[in-house]
């Protein structure tokens, strides 16, 4: 009898200590900022790209609608969901600030900021897009964050580009996100644009850590230009599981 009612208790014990482990595992993750998988709810996906668009008005909401798309292929090919999520726009002048930084759960805004091109994708316009070691030329598409490194640029973020053809070269080319002194409105009054990187989506020096301790550790960063190539056959933006959030 005492054996029996002990093995119950293990049991129970056990019961209780794996229920406590999926709990506390199932809160470290990111919840699907859209409450459903994948956008499944029309109305809760046009909310979240209303909420967005109204947080950072200088922003084309056309360009945060396909981010949103991509985002939603992405989950839709099981991909996790991410709390944040970061938006380049290389078709505006790299004088202006082009990246944004959104919090998916709240739809705010957490950064807006100027970011180089590589100094082969163009001077004050970027114009040139590559995915080829060596060309120092910067690359478009979905990228997934990872880890953080001090490297020749300081404190640096590690990218894995995630569209073959357009941006899987990214870990081989080091193209990563880090901090700039070139990065810098007074220089770039001097000589008629922004300073600009090998390739690598550089931010001022004085935000980069902040920026980069806000969406490092497989978090996403869309990088789009209007370039017909890309748009025609990017795999997270031609996805037949997801829905269209803007018009190409």
């Amino acid at each position: 009898m005492l054996y029996t009612n002990l093995k119950a208790l293990l049991a129970s014990a056990c019961f209780i200590f794996l229920f406590a482990l999926n709990a506390a595992a199932a809160q470290e993750r990111p919840a699907n900022p859209f409450g459903y998988t994948p956008f499944s709810n029309d109305k809760s996906a046009r909310a979240l790209l209303t909420k967005l668009s109204r947080s950072a008005p200088a922003a084309n909401p056309k360009v945060i609608g396909l981010a949103l798309s991509a985002l939603d292929c992405a989950l839709g090919q099981g991909m996790s969901p991410a709390r944040n999520l970061t938006v380049i726009d290389y078709s505006l002048v790299s004088t202006k600030p082009r990246l944004w930084v959104f919090d998916l759960i709240t739809g705010k805004l957490l950064f807006q900021e100027l970011v180089a091109h590589g100094m082969n994708t163009g001077t004050n316009f970027a114009r040139n897009f590559s995915n080829t070691y060596g060309s120092r030329q910067t690359s478009l598409g979905l990228f997934l964050t990872k880890g953080t490194y001090i490297g020749s640029n300081g404190y640096s973020l590690r990218m894995e580009g995630l569209e073959s053809g357009f941006n899987d070269k990214a870990m081989e080319r080091a193209i990563v996100f880090h901090g700039a002194d070139y990065v810098d409105l007074s220089l770039a009054k001097k000589i008629g644009h922004l300073g600009r990187s090998w390739g690598c989506p550089a931010v001022r020096k004085g935000i980069a850590r902040k920026v980069i301790d806000t969406i490092k550790g497989e978090q996403f960063l869309f990088s789009y230009y209007p370039d017909q190539q890309w748009l025609a056959k990017s795999q997270f933006l031609n996805c037949p599981s997801s829905r269209r959030w803007a018009q190409k």
